[in-house]
């Protein structure tokens, strides 16, 4: 059993199997909450933390994949295993090309679907699109970011900053972090990550009224908005 109780979303019109579900969840310390259509699946994960989000691919109102596109296009990153009785291989190049990270066909054993979701909540997807924290945004599929609608010219290790920055906000990244999100082998000289940090800082915050990169002494760095 779980040592720290998870959050998942179960999205399935389905109310027995979902109810089944539910349960065999809460008796492995996961809480789950539940919608019933795409729209409704589609709102709780755009407005709430989850640590998995699990989503049937037939659903009234908006079906899977187009949930699963959304949320990848808002930048949420919540690791989302796709639930389906469909499992040709078109299927499931379909679902992994909307963004979904992993593939449970029903009807599928309560056992498995609970190893399955305690692998994915020890990371965060790496499907999705944007990532946005305040007026910054970066698309990871054209490589481009931008501020307050103004495009930054980012070196290729201030891109690596920014995002290891970005994925983790609101949170501290720790100096060791940074060093090892750019250089994971070996850290060429003490100086490199103080003269990398200043260079982004010049792009993401110079040019704006409010800056978004904080350096906490002792602690490491933090994007967000204040």
């Amino acid at each position: 059993m779980n040592q720290t109780p998870l959050n998942v979303l179960l999205v399935e019109d389905d109310r027995d199997l979902a109810a089944s579900v539910a349960d065999y969840l809460l008796l492995e310390r996961i809480s789950c909450d539940h919608a019933y259509n795409g729209q409704a699946g589609l709102t709780l994960a755009s407005e709430n933390p989850y640590d998995v989000i699990l989503l049937d691919l037939m659903l009234p109102r908006m079906d899977g994949l187009a949930v699963c596109e959304k949320l990848r296009a808002q930048g949420v990153d919540t690791p989302i295993l796709m639930l389906t009785a469909r499992d040709t291989l078109d299927d499931k190049v379909a679902g992994f090309d909307a963004g979904t990270d992993d593939y449970l066909v029903k009807p599928f054993a309560l056992e498995e679907l609970v190893v399955r979701v305690m692998a994915l909540s020890k990371r965060r997807s790496g499907q999705m699109q944007k990532l946005q924290v305040a007026d910054l945004e970066m698309d990871l599929q054209s490589k481009s970011a931008t501020r307050a609608g103004k495009p930054l010219k980012l070196t290729p290790t201030g891109w690596t900053l920014l995002e290891t920055l970005m994925r983790a906000s609101p949170a501290v990244v720790s100096r060791q972090e940074l060093e090892h999100s750019v250089w994971p082998d070996e850290v060429p000289d003490t100086n490199s990550l103080k003269v990398h940090m200043y260079n982004l800082r010049q792009q993401v915050d110079k040019p704006f009224e409010h800056n978004l990169i904080h350096t906490l002494s002792g602690r490491g760095f933090v994007l967000k908005e204040e």
